[in-house]
């Protein structure tokens, strides 16, 4: 029984790893797109 426990524990362990991997590197390429829009958009506009 404590071999079930185990991959019970293993499995949860190695999900929550790859969802927080995962949305890191999503957020990341959002973050990085939402700052060149912004760079891009401050280089577009007049100057006064």
């Amino acid at each position: 029984m404590a071999a079930f426990w185990f991959v019970l524990t293993l499995s949860a362990l190695a999900w929550y790893a790859s969802a927080t991997v995962l949305v890191a590197v999503k957020g990341a390429r959002d973050i990085r797109a939402m700052l060149a829009r912004l760079d891009q958009g401050r280089q577009d506009s007049p100057r006064s």
